[in-house]
């Protein structure tokens, strides 16, 4: 009777044995399908008590079955965001770059020069604009500028060439954009984006660290990792910033990334470093994923954050990415070059 003890101990019923005869005869069948190259469907607790589990594995398998597919199922890839727990002693210094931890700089502009002055060095005059549109008011070159903000100390005729690329614009126009910017010496071109000076950013205070961790990322396997940990606090907006005198949130810090310790990845977190002093590997802005404004964002420069996973696409392998960070940071003026002009 139900409840009542041999001394034995309490006989499997028929119908758990039935259960597990059947996990068994699954779990068998599965490895014979992966080894066999069958694709696998992942189902979540494959293996645990509750009901679920043949619920989802019956499901999947009618379907699989009515598509005349054969059943795998398999355990779902697992995110692994951070490497195992490294300790004081095996984290080591990258040779090469002083010190193992630099806070954000702030640069400013020369004092005393006017927007017409800094734009001077960068700018050809032209005395007989072509027949096309400035690209920043709209208007023919050969007509005064456009632009109905506040007014620049300039004639509204005038026409300048950028040295560099060659593109013409009202000076007019190219004094209201500087203006609108950061106002740190540089001038990036509208058209094809050729920065002229150096270009800085409005990052907030903060701390970057970088070493070297003994484990391999996924792809890497001949190498160490450089580790590198941004934190950002929250604080208040300064006057460089979208709303001057408002508090801003700084979520998900400390935030940990990481590069291959390749001649590659050095190189990379060397121009990190140049961005992170002209502050230009975070803003303050409104969050892509959350929605949430007058917070610390990426800038552009994109980084791995996950260590031994890519499900997010912030991971490893990813052939492409040291060469597309690298094309990115160009992006923003930070090239080898840049090296010499910014040395530890």
């Amino acid at each position: 009777p139900p409840g009542a003890g041999s001394g034995k101990g309490s006989r499997p019923s028929l119908g758990t044995l039935n259960r597990s005869h059947l996990q068994r005869l699954a779990i068998a069948q599965s490895r014979v399908l992966i080894a066999s190259g069958v694709p696998t469907v992942p189902v979540k607790n494959l293996t645990g008590s509750s009901p679920v589990n043949p619920a989802l594995a019956g499901i999947t398998g009618i379907l699989m079955s009515a598509a005349g597919l054969p059943v795998c199922l398999t355990r779902p890839p697992k995110l692994v965001l951070h490497p195992p727990p490294v300790s004081k002693s095996e984290i080591q210094s990258i040779p090469g770059i002083s010190h193992s931890c630099r806070k954000t700089t702030k640069k400013q502009a020369k004092k005393g020069k006017t927007p017409e002055e800094v734009l001077k060095k960068y700018l050809q005059k032209v005395r007989h604009p072509p027949d096309e549109d400035c690209t920043i008011c709209m208007e023919r070159l050969s007509a005064p500028s456009g632009y109905k903000g506040p007014q620049p100390a300039v004639k509204p005729d005038l026409v300048g060439k950028l040295v560099k690329c060659s593109h013409v614009f009202h000076l007019h126009c190219l004094v209201a954009m500087y203006n609108n910017g950061n106002k740190d010496g540089s001038l990036q071109c509208p058209t094809c984006k050729t920065i002229y000076g150096v270009k800085t950013g409005t990052q907030p205070p903060g701390k970057m660290e970088y070493h070297i961790i003994p484990h391999a990322l996924p792809g890497h396997a001949d190498c160490k990792t450089i580790r590198i940990i941004y934190n950002i606090p929250p604080g208040v907006q300064g006057p460089e910033h979208p709303n001057p005198g408002k508090s801003f949130t700084a979520r998900g810090f400390p935030r940990h990334c990481y590069l291959p310790d390749s001649e590659k990845g050095r190189k990379v977190l060397k121009l990190l470093l140049v961005a992170w002093d002209r502050r230009l590997i975070f803003a303050i802005g409104t969050s892509s994923t959350t929605g949430e404004s007058d917070t610390v964002i990426w800038n552009e420069i994109h980084h791995k954050t996950e260590f031994g996973s890519n499900l997010t696409g912030h991971g490893y392998p990813d052939i492409n990415y040291l060469d597309n960070v690298l094309a990115e940071l160009a992006a923003q003026g930070i090239t080898e070059e840049s090296l010499a002009q910014d040395k530890d």
